[in-house]
């Protein structure tokens, strides 16, 4: 999150300029392999997180833990749902 709000503030003409910076650091050739090596290091960040994540599912459904929240919630908007047409209900029939 940090990150993103930080980028908003760098215009293209910035990036473009530190882009400039690092291919006369590194050399023309050298930046497919740096951008290589990144991208094999942010998948191996994902495949990690995705790892975690999966370990987390696990041990809670091991544990009788109900992680799923997607049923807690669609039972908040049927009983929203429902809260709304006892309200209205006696109005639509008025009209």
């Amino acid at each position: 999150m940090i990150s993103q709000a930080i980028f908003l503030f760098i215009s293209g003409a910035e990036i473009g300029f530190i882009l400039f910076i690092v291919l006369l650091v590194f050399g023309a050739d050298k930046i497919p392999e740096i951008a290589r090596g990144m991208g094999k290091a942010m998948r191996q960040v994902k495949d990690a997180t995705n790892d975690i994540k999966s370990e987390i599912t696990k041990s809670a459904e091991k544990q009788g833990i109900d992680i799923d929240i997607t049923k807690d919630v669609q039972k908040q908007i049927d009983q929203v749902k429902e809260d709304v047409d006892e309200v209205t209900g006696p109005i639509k029939r008025k009209f």
